[in-house]
């Protein structure tokens, strides 16, 4: 008997705090950063750059972050029942981090790691265009594994949504395969973000193997879904993507999403105007909307503007949470 629908989101993904912070092109230069990228760093320079940050602007802007996470929360602020699994250590990071989840209704069943590496941090620089520059600290998230799949979570969930980031650690990538199969197992779908594009170089055959054997559901910007496929423009990403027969929401900035069907319908969905103050979080507030949604059996021209709306508020911001009540918004 198929598990009873509990959840309409479960996020699987890196659990780390966010600290966004302005920066100069300058700066940039200086501490030898590829803009508009996300570069994984140790803990020295992680000590670096946060003391940096310090320095210039006191602590920055610290919320609970985490691109699926981040995606559950805007999720959750739109009416969805959602749940998230990731590893935080038992240090005042991970509580606060547990804590913000559980503030939003957000089920987080992962026992947090003891006595090894501290909790994550991702130090986002914004450059005065809006571009995010993400350095990573993973600490304890790269001990996530497939013992952390919490396997009643994932057979009640509609669908499980998986952070490509979390690709870097192997055993993550195991935790992924065996999440897939618990969904499909039930009868559930299964998403996937491929969350950058340098992250997509780094892992192309693993996610092309992903999305052919495993994945329902593909959220990717233009520069993933180039990437990926290897291609120079778009549309010959979208061909490569209807290949697939997968279902895909590809985000495309100021030209809005395209959304690919498995029927071979491909659908366009406009931006939604807003002041662009950082772009930090954008894709992940798209899913949420899109998801949330979808959740609804909404049509999926409905989905790609919930999504749009979504992603509107979180850029006219700091910080890669939603400020405004996205319901509000979505119903306007």
């Amino acid at each position: 008997m198929a598990e009873r629908q509990a959840l309409d989101i479960l996020g699987i993904g890196n659990a780390i705090v966010d600290v966004v912070a302005s920066a100069t092109e300058a700066t940039l230069v200086e501490w030898g950063m590829a803009k508009g990228g996300m570069a994984l760093i140790d803990t020295a320079r992680a000590e670096a750059i946060h003391e940096w940050i310090r320095a210039e602007m006191g602590e920055g802007v610290q919320t609970g972050g985490g691109s699926a996470a981040n995606t559950c929360a805007a999720a959750a602020m739109l009416g969805a029942k959602v749940g998230y699994l990731g590893k935080v250590a038992d240090d005042a990071p991970g509580r606060v981090f547990a804590e913000d989840l559980k503030g939003l209704g957000i089920h987080f069943p992962t026992a947090p790691l003891k006595g090894g590496d501290p909790t994550a941090r991702c130090l986002i620089l914004v450059t005065p265009d809006g571009q995010r520059t993400m350095n990573t600290y993973l600490g304890a998230c790269v001990t996530f594994g497939e013992a952390d799949v919490d396997e009643g979570a994932v057979a009640s969930a509609a669908v499980t949504y998986l952070e490509g980031y979390l690709f870097d650690p192997p055993a993550a990538q195991a935790a992924f395969r065996r999440a897939a199969g618990i969904a499909h197992g039930a009868g559930r779908s299964v998403a996937i973000t491929l969350s950058d594009s340098f992250c997509v170089g780094r892992h192309r055959t693993a996610f092309l193997d992903f999305i052919a054997a495993d994945a329902d559901i593909v959220f990717a910007n233009e520069d993933e879904a180039l990437s990926l496929f290897e291609v120079g423009e778009v549309d010959a990403a979208t061909q490569a993507f209807l290949a697939t027969g997968k279902l895909v929401a590809l985000t495309r900035s100021e030209k809005g999403s395209r959304i690919i069907t498995p029927a071979g319908e491909v659908i366009e969905v406009p931006a939604v105007p807003t002041t662009l103050i950082d772009s930090t979080g954008a894709g992940d507030a798209y899913a949420a909307g899109f998801l949330a949604a979808h959740a609804r059996g909404l049509p999926l021209a409905e989905c790609g503007r919930w999504g749009g709306v979504a992603a509107s508020e979180v850029i006219s911001h700091f910080g890669a949470r939603p400020q405004a009540d996205l319901r509000k918004l979505v119903a306007a």
